[in-house]
């Protein structure tokens, strides 16, 4: 007889957010028994406790029947906001991070996805790490047109944050495996430089070799040459430049305004002053909230072709979650943000059967 997982159980409320008072109310479960399940003084709750509890979890009562989850230290994981979140989003977006990688083991023993091909980049600067990196792949100085294609090309697992706006992008190595976890509720300009900012870390922060430094400054930096080589932009933005001129040349990088405006400030095409004009203009024009001219948001090539190859023999995203005994509804969560749109792709979500009424 299958043994009630109580790690399982423990993840699924950290998941939802929810604390135990808030469950058993949800649940109609007295709160003492949930404490005694929580505590392990119950190790087999009664199968009309366990039923209760995962609907009001809305996870599968086979969830809580299998092994332990493999969960993630929050050591290994670069955050790029750690200081705003609550302990709360913080033990979501981890298990959210297993989950993906739950998905990915699933994915991988059916597809021979792209191998990583991500260099140690450990000892070097940040603009150094972001020309060496655009040497390793051959991409020269030009623009990235879909950096998301690119990074999923080059073994960079990307899935999608439903976490909320306060909890912004991570990244993370598990198995020799890069993943990263993007928040789409911003802007696609931002969403874009949080890409860069990750893959920074994963090429340069391998957990162990942080002491002493400013991470996401270096990381910042990174994004910043990464995106927009210095060899690029003064060959194609004028020295001093205008608001608008920044406004019309920002798309040919996939940056915010703010962003190229920093850029220009550092590859040496603004003063100190010009620039600090310049981000008065952003800010007088409410540029900082809301992007001018904003860009198309990347979206997945890799999750999209194993979708449709999956479609071909009639799994669907609900197939999947059933088989993996995961909902719905955290299926969607890893891949909603990162597809193109719920037109194109909702035909790999089953549908219910139609009735004559």
């Amino acid at each position: 007889m299958a043994t009630f997982n109580l790690s399982r159980f423990a993840f699924a409320r950290k998941r939802r957010q929810l604390t135990k008072k808030e469950l058993a109310e949800m649940a109609g479960v007295a709160q003492a028994t949930l404490t005694r399940i929580d505590t392990g003084i119950t190790s087999a709750p009664s199968n009309e406790t366990v039923a209760a509890l995962a609907k009001a979890l809305g996870y599968p009562v086979d969830f809580f029947y299998l092994d332990d989850v493999d969960e993630l230290d929050i050591r290994q994981v670069s955050f790029r906001s750690l200081k705003s979140m609550t302990a709360k989003q913080t033990e979501a977006a981890l298990a959210s991070g297993a989950l993906g990688c739950i998905f990915n083991d699933w994915i991988s023993e059916r597809f021979n996805l792209p191998a990583p091909n991500l260099p140690e980049l450990r000892v070097e600067d940040p603009v150094s790490s972001a020309s060496a990196i655009r040497r390793h792949w051959g991409i020269g100085f030009r623009p990235i047109p879909n950096l998301v294609k690119l990074l999923e090309s080059k073994g960079v697992r990307i899935f999608t944050l439903a976490e909320g706006k306060d909890v912004d992008a991570f990244s993370f190595w598990r198995d020799g495996v890069p993943f990263m976890f993007l928040n789409t509720l911003k802007s696609p300009e931002r969403s874009r430089f949080d890409a860069a900012h990750e893959l920074g870390h994963l090429l340069m922060h391998v957990h162990g070799y942080m002491d002493g430094r400013d991470v996401e400054r270096e990381a910042d930096l990174f994004a910043s040459h990464f995106l927009v080589p210095r060899e690029d932009l003064i060959a194609h933005l004028p020295s001093a430049p205008s608001l608008k001129q920044v406004i019309s040349s920002k798309h040919r990088w996939g940056i915010s305004v703010a962003a190229l405006a920093r850029s220009a400030k550092d590859s040496g095409l603004l003063s100190d002053w010009h620039y600090r004009e310049l981000c008065k203009q952003i800010a007088v024009a409410g540029y900082r909230t809301s992007e001018p001219n904003s860009i198309e948001r990347e979206s997945s090539v890799l999750w999209r072709k194993v979708l449709e190859e999956l479609w071909k023999d009639r799994h669907t995203k609900e197939t999947i979650a059933q088989k993996l005994s995961l909902p719905l509804d955290e299926i969607n969560s890893l891949l909603k943000g990162i597809l193109s749109d719920g037109s194109r792709t909702q035909r790999y979500v089953q549908q219910p059967p139609l009735r004559v009424i």
